[in-house]
């Protein structure tokens, strides 16, 4: 069986970007308003006065401080609080293809070989911009690249699935490198309307070069083992069309956009995704309080905590649990991506770590790497 390497990453980041100041004015503006609108209501006891946001909210709830976004100023109007990204002809290059051929690009420019010889395109996101032709096929032909392409969606965990797949292609033999893209605007299906989750995502392109070791040149990690897990679950939901402002109930409508319940979450994935994470690792003959470094799912600061205190029997420092959701945001499946390409620092060759993915689904993903 021929094993795989992940020998380059790549990251675009949008060039604009909200403070947590920005969105809480903006916010509260709009709840100001809504509840002036609706004064009679509240006051006969029909409906429930709208709680301010505030900075400090949002950094306890979730430790994030900023986030990158497509569209800023559709966000923070508060008589839109929706992004406003133009619909692009068919004849042009979409969205989320665009974003994803730049963060492949730069994973290209480190590979340092040509786009010909990938084998394949894996285009892993929470959501795709539509539903066919697949995303990956048109990064695939933007590229110029031969082979063939697909689309894959398993929410947050879709960049450790990802992983998976190009590595289990390359273990078959189907393929010598794989190109894994992992487009998200995530602001385009978030609420921001929603007091206890209008913070919470941004948005974010990543690319993985994975490759048969047989053909990698040095440096890059040799993949160790990769593992899955899903359990159905409602409290992690999104029923709207991506991208589509034609919901019945009208742009915006509560049940069509990103929800979920989060202290449901938090009970129940954290010992899920440490669990799998510590019988993974002994199972490939690693101890897990040995790791070097966690590059976890950046879903939130006191998950990504408490997973990292169980993983490694301690509280981890900050080179060991990396956190970049500060300034990105929830990027769902590109955050442990984006944490993996920025801190790879520090690392010598042998040494291990860990990417790890969860959410909705739920999904879980673990993919254990050993630095060449």
């Amino acid at each position: 069986m021929t094993k795989a390497v992940i020998a380059a990453t790549g990251l675009f980041t949008p060039d604009q970007s909200i403070s947590n100041a920005e969105l809480v004015a903006a916010y509260n503006a709009w709840a100001e308003r809504w509840n002036a609108d609706h004064a009679a209501r509240i006051a006969g006891g029909d409906v429930d006065a709208l709680t301010p946001s505030s900075v400090e909210f949002i950094e306890k709830a979730s430790g994030i401080k900023s986030r990158f976004v497509l569209d800023k100023a559709g966000v923070i109007d508060p008589a839109r609080m929706a992004p406003n990204i133009p619909e692009r002809p068919n004849e042009e290059l979409s969205v989320m293809a665009e974003m994803a051929v730049k963060a492949a690009r730069e994973a290209l420019a480190a590979w340092g070989k040509p786009a010909s010889e990938i084998g394949a395109v894996l285009c892993a996101a929470s959501n795709m911009q539509r539903p066919y032709p697949a995303m990956a096929i048109e990064v695939q032909q933007a590229l110029g690249i031969e082979g063939f392409a697909f689309d894959m969606n398993v929410a947050c965990s879709s960049a450790t699935f990802g992983i998976k797949t190009a590595a289990d292609f390359i273990a078959s033999g189907s393929v010598k490198a794989v190109l894994m893209v992992n487009p998200e605007i995530c602001s385009a299906h978030l609420n921001f309307k929603d007091r206890d989750s209008h913070f919470i995502f941004g948005d974010v392109a990543t690319a993985v070069i994975v490759e048969s070791a047989e053909t990698a040149g040095p440096g890059g990690w040799d993949i160790l083992g990769t593992r899955l897990k899903t359990v159905f679950s409602n409290n992690i939901r999104n029923n709207f069309g991506f991208l589509n402002n034609a919901a019945p109930e009208g742009i915006g409508a509560p049940d069509k956009m990103f929800v979920q319940q989060g202290r449901k979450v938090f009970k129940d994935v954290v010992p899920m995704v440490s669990d799998m994470i510590v019988d993974h690792a002994r199972e490939l003959g690693l101890e897990p309080t040995g790791l070097k470094r966690l590059w976890l799912h950046q879903a939130n600061i006191n998950m990504n905590e408490m997973i990292g205190r169980k993983v490694l029997g301690r509280d981890p420092d900050a080179d060991e649990n990396v956190i970049i959701l500060d300034a990105y945001a929830n990027t769902s499946s590109a955050g442990s991506i984006i944490a993996f390409h920025l801190r790879q620092d520090g690392i010598a060759a042998g040494e291990t770590g860990l990417i790890c993915s969860f959410g909705a689904g739920y999904s879980a993903g673990t993919v254990f790497v050993r630095k060449r």
